[in-house]
């Protein structure tokens, strides 16, 4: 089932969405304030973001950028509601980050047709993720060296399905703290170090000599195997 957030401060229209998404077999979690909108997106983890330019206590602009900077949300499709109808607005919408810009008002269906499309132009996450000899199951949650089974803690595995489902996009401590810990937790980032360091000893033939997960000085780690990184 497909998940959606709808950030709407018309209370009257998110329920409508609501309801019509429903129908439509979508999961939905709707807000009608800009504050905690990236806290109930962290949470959710949705397929698809609508949201609302002018809300009463934020800009949708400023959400739509802060999803683009995360690295765990940045390739979930946003599609605006408002009713700025300029040819400028739609033009700053878009160049942010948004998929798509609709004007109110505007017909449910043409809306629920504008996000089947945005699905339809998705593509499937690989289920097993697969390099450097580590095969990662992300239905069975198991992960594999060379054949052989591992046992990583629960942490471990999110911490390196984080990294292998992005190889070689370097992240620092604290993009890796939000991704694998979320925003409710009471640890410093020097954490990440020592669950890498764990990775490591599980992963690399050679933790200290590593070819998988690489550190990067003075920012923090990335997965690429067979090239070393200047450390």
């Amino acid at each position: 089932m497909k998940r959606i957030v709808v950030i709407e401060d018309d209370g009257d229209l998110l329920s409508l969405l609501k309801y019509n998404l429903e129908k439509e077999g979508f999961s939905v979690a709707g807000l009608r304030t800009g504050r905690g909108a990236m806290e109930l997106c962290r949470q959710t983890r949705p397929d698809l973001v609508l949201l609302d330019i002018m809300l009463p206590d934020s800009d949708g602009l400023d959400i739509c950028k802060a999803i683009r900077r995360d690295p765990d949300l940045a390739p979930v499709p946003v599609i605006f509601l408002t009713a700025r109808a300029s040819e400028t607005d739609r033009i700053v919408g878009l160049e942010l980050g948004a998929n798509d810009y609709v004007v109110k008002p505007f017909f449910v269906r043409e809306l629920i047709a504008r996000i089947k499309l945005q699905f339809r132009n998705q593509t499937a996450p690989p289920r097993v993720l697969e390099a450097g000899g580590v095969a990662l199951d992300t239905t069975s949650r198991q992960v594999k060296l060379n054949g052989e089974p591992l046992q990583l803690t629960a942490t471990e595995f999110r911490l390196l399905e984080f990294l292998m489902s992005r190889p070689g996009v370097v992240f620092s401590r604290e993009q890796l703290l939000n991704a694998v810990w979320g925003q409710d937790r009471a640890i410093t980032d020097r954490a990440v170090d020592v669950y890498v360091l764990r990775l490591r000893q599980k992963v690399e033939r050679d933790s200290a000599a590593p070819v998988l997960i690489h550190s990067v000085r003075g920012f923090g780690y990335t997965f690429e195997p067979r090239r070393a990184v200047a450390v």
